[in-house]
């Protein structure tokens, strides 16, 4: 079966069993998370501080985000804007529109609380379709600079160049 035939579907992050099939997805490409840290989203999720939702191709976990409906970066928070975080398709399942249909769900959540959304993007290449896609998709910078941790950078200040160092973006939203 090629990539067209594939049957891809996203799912929100509500049955228990989900937690050990992101592990192990997670485990088994060597991306780590802390320990806690899907049982944590999990219960987030239950209480609707956070929407998590599951990308499948034929079955198999193809990768997950989330919406945080409290922001950790202080900007967003003042402004009530949810944010979306840990965006992560699967090599493999990239290029197919996954990413394209997690950010559809996290933009109807929005569009139906707030009216906005946000997303921080890394600086470095590794992030470079996500900022091409946050583009293309009328995510604007925000205005308020390079971010390491949450925390502006100051001009001339030293900053190591990880996942930490981010720019923020938001969208405006068409509320229903």
């Amino acid at each position: 079966m090629n990539s067209m035939d594939s049957v891809i579907t996203i799912v929100p992050f509500h049955e228990e069993a989900q937690i050990q099939q992101l592990q192990d997805a997670f485990a088994g490409r060597g991306i780590s998370r802390p320990e806690g840290y899907f049982e944590k989203c999990f219960r987030e999720n239950q209480n609707e501080t956070r929407y998590s939702f599951i990308g499948y191709v034929d079955g198999q976990v193809a990768g997950c985000a989330h919406l945080k409906i409290q922001s950790d970066y202080p900007p967003f928070q003042e402004r009530e804007i949810p944010e979306i975080n840990d965006l992560n398709v699967f090599p493999a399942y990239q290029r197919r529109g996954i990413a394209s249909k997690l950010f559809d769900e996290f933009e109807s959540v929005a569009a139906s609380r707030t009216g906005r959304i946000g997303v921080g993007v890394g600086l470095f290449q590794d992030y470079g379709k996500a900022q091409i896609m946050y583009c293309k998709r009328g995510y604007v910078l925000d205005g308020n600079g390079v971010h390491y941790d949450n925390v502006r950078v100051e001009p001339g200040e030293m900053v190591r160049v990880d996942d930490d160092l981010v720019l923020y973006l938001v969208k405006e939203l068409n509320k229903d």
